[in-house]
């Protein structure tokens, strides 16, 4: 029995483009002006010093707060997920979502379903390698409206890896449910093993140039998953949209 939807967000319920084309150049557009113009705030020399401590293990030698804004620039273009950069992401995006730069737009299947989920009584999460603070801002920010309220849980990489079972299983438990009673879905296969792999019930979400696997239930969109409720069970592997 579902008690809680599990969703990741790049994929499965916005555009990639809108990441990579929207959000991500807007970042690194501002990144170096935005180092200068907030170093002194403890926040953000907080994650910029994890930066910098990265690439000493990593090369030997600490980077100067000046060399800060071409590292990250390539960490962008890479889209390394380092909890740092992804922190201070957020906060140049907290300026542009206020500033009224951009607007998300969910896909259009995904908002009424999340609605009828929220009134037949599931719970709703989010699980991105995005901040915990950048899934915020995204879903108060969309075109839809501000979508915080429909959802119980954040989950960033704090919590663990996406690919590793044990950061599901981590989630599990703050959630206090039974894997069992947890659907996650994902467009990224590799996501999908690792919750599976710790008792999640899973659903690969196929949008257009996503590539189908062939271990998960598979859908579409979510119109597809519409009915399922607590009282209702999910598809096997086999059933397939």
């Amino acid at each position: 029995m579902i008690r809680c939807v599990l969703m990741d967000i790049e994929g499965t319920i916005i555009s990639v483009a809108f990441v990579r084309e929207v959000l991500f150049p807007y970042a690194k557009h501002r990144l170096a002006a935005f180092l200068q113009e907030q170093q002194n705030e403890p926040a953000l020399r907080q994650w910029a010093d994890a930066c910098q401590d990265t690439v000493a293990q990593e090369l030997g030698r600490r980077p100067s707060y000046e060399e800060l804004p071409g590292i990250l620039s390539r960490w962008i273009e890479e889209d390394r997920k380092h909890p740092g950069l992804k922190a201070i992401q957020g906060m140049i995006w907290h300026e542009g979502y206020r500033a009224g730069a951009f607007a998300p737009g969910l896909y259009e299947d995904v908002v009424p379903v999340l609605n009828r989920w929220r009134r037949n009584g599931l719970r709703l999460a989010l699980y991105s390698s995005g901040s915990e603070q950048a899934q915020r801002l995204l879903v108060e920010h969309t075109t839809d409206g501000d979508l915080t309220g429909l959802f119980s849980n954040f989950f960033d990489t704090s919590i663990g890896a996406k690919t590793e079972s044990a950061s599901y299983r981590r989630i599990g438990q703050i959630l206090t449910l039974s894997s069992k009673d947890i659907l996650f879905l994902s467009d990224i296969e590799a996501e999908l093993d690792a919750a599976a792999e710790a008792g999640f019930n899973t659903t690969q979400i196929v949008r257009a140039g996503t590539n189908a696997g062939t271990a998960h239930p598979v859908c579409s969109n979510f119109g597809d998953m519409a009915h399922f409720d607590r009282s209702e069970s999910l598809p096997s592997s086999s059933e397939r949209t």
